[in-house]
């Protein structure tokens, strides 16, 4: 690791994060929760929201594709996904769902000019409750080209943090 350059958890923990905090609206596979554990952990995310019914470290079916992220990425449960949007605007975050709906913003199209971000991610099979995307500044939308409506939830975490990120620090 030291050749590569990577952060210690500890050291992870006290360095200046991106500002973006993903949020995991009753998202029921622990191996998707654990993959966006690693994605926080790889873009220095501020942490995660982990909402409903949404399981929380430590757990074994988490650690598995989480491999250690939850020792370095921040987290915390709410018991409602609206309770976190709430909390998070409280903090001054503009909170954007991603999600396929109606006047969504597709993610290649996404100006960001805001300073703090939170992205919501919804359950696998329902998406993102409907209140919570009501609550949200936009729906941000992934492009999609195939036959099928979605993408895994750990790979639409991965896809859209990395545009998010690059479009924060090209503002920079």
């Amino acid at each position: 690791m030291d050749e590569l350059g990577r952060k210690s958890a500890e050291e992870f923990r006290h360095a200046q994060k991106t500002p973006i905090i993903i949020v995991l609206d009753n998202v029921r596979s622990m191996n998707n929760i654990g993959s966006v554990f690693r994605t926080a952990d790889a873009f220095l995310l501020e942490g995660i929201y982990l909402c409903g019914v949404t399981a929380t470290p430590p757990h074994r079916e988490i650690q598995k594709t989480a491999l250690g992220a939850t020792e370095s990425v921040s987290w915390k449960h709410f018991t409602s996904t609206m309770d976190a949007v709430n909390d998070l605007k409280a903090q001054g975050y503009t909170v954007y769902s991603v999600e396929q709906a109606e006047n969504s913003t597709m993610l290649d199209k996404l100006i960001i000019s805001d300073k703090k971000i939170a992205l919501v991610f919804g359950n696998e099979v329902s998406g993102v409750e409907q209140s919570v995307i009501d609550a949200s500044a936009g729906c941000i939308e992934i492009p999609q080209y195939g036959t099928k409506h979605s993408i895994n939830l750990s790979v639409s975490v991965g896809i859209v943090i990395w545009e998010v990120v690059k479009k924060i620090t090209a503002n920079l």
